[in-house]
């Protein structure tokens, strides 16, 4: 038997980051079910089973790749209120900095932000990741502002995304070219 190695936790002034987990799965299939879903689901029908297997996808980023997108939580809770990390799927042209705000009830208080930088950090600084993008949705504007206040900027000539429906591509800087 295989032992996997822990999960990361990654800490910000207000949050925590940290392993997706099975009492997770109420939350995102909230959000999955929700019109807040729309821009990551591959299909437009979607119930509690397909969010299931979504949810079972990123459990099994970790085992697959040895790093995944982490759960975002309050240092006073351990409620999921999204996720964000990195994301690389077999088919994926680029490694991705993925993020999803469960709620709009967490909107508003730079919490994304936050969590995205840490995950940023994390890709360039301890996983080593040469570049890093986003593929976001073009009718998603809340995103993309979240995307450009990262210091991430629109790749017109990057590959494309791979499934069905469109995105844009985002390419963030490395941390040390922001300062």
């Amino acid at each position: 038997m295989v032992a996997l190695s822990p999960t990361p936790v990654l800490e910000t002034e207000r949050l925590v980051l940290r392993a997706p987990a099975a009492r997770d799965f109420p939350a995102w299939c909230d959000f999955m079910l929700s019109d807040r879903g729309r821009f990551i689901r591959s299909t437009d029908t979607v119930d509690e089973a397909i969010a299931w297997r979504a949810w079972a996808a990123v459990i099994g980023h970790w085992v697959m790749r040895g790093w995944g997108s982490f759960v975002i939580t309050t240092k006073d809770s351990d409620a999921a209120l999204g996720m964000t990390g990195p994301w690389a799927p077999i088919n994926w042209p680029e490694y991705e900095i993925g993020w999803t705000c469960w709620s709009e009830r967490h909107e508003g208080r730079g919490l994304m932000a936050e969590a995205a930088r840490a995950a940023i950090n994390h890709a360039y600084r301890t996983l080593k990741w040469k570049t890093a993008v986003s593929y976001i949705a073009p009718e998603n504007a809340r995103s993309i502002a979240l995307a450009e206040r990262l210091g991430a900027v629109y790749d017109p000539n990057a590959k494309p995304f791979p499934g069905e429906k469109e995105a844009r591509v985002y390419r963030h800087p490395k941390p040390e070219d922001l300062a």
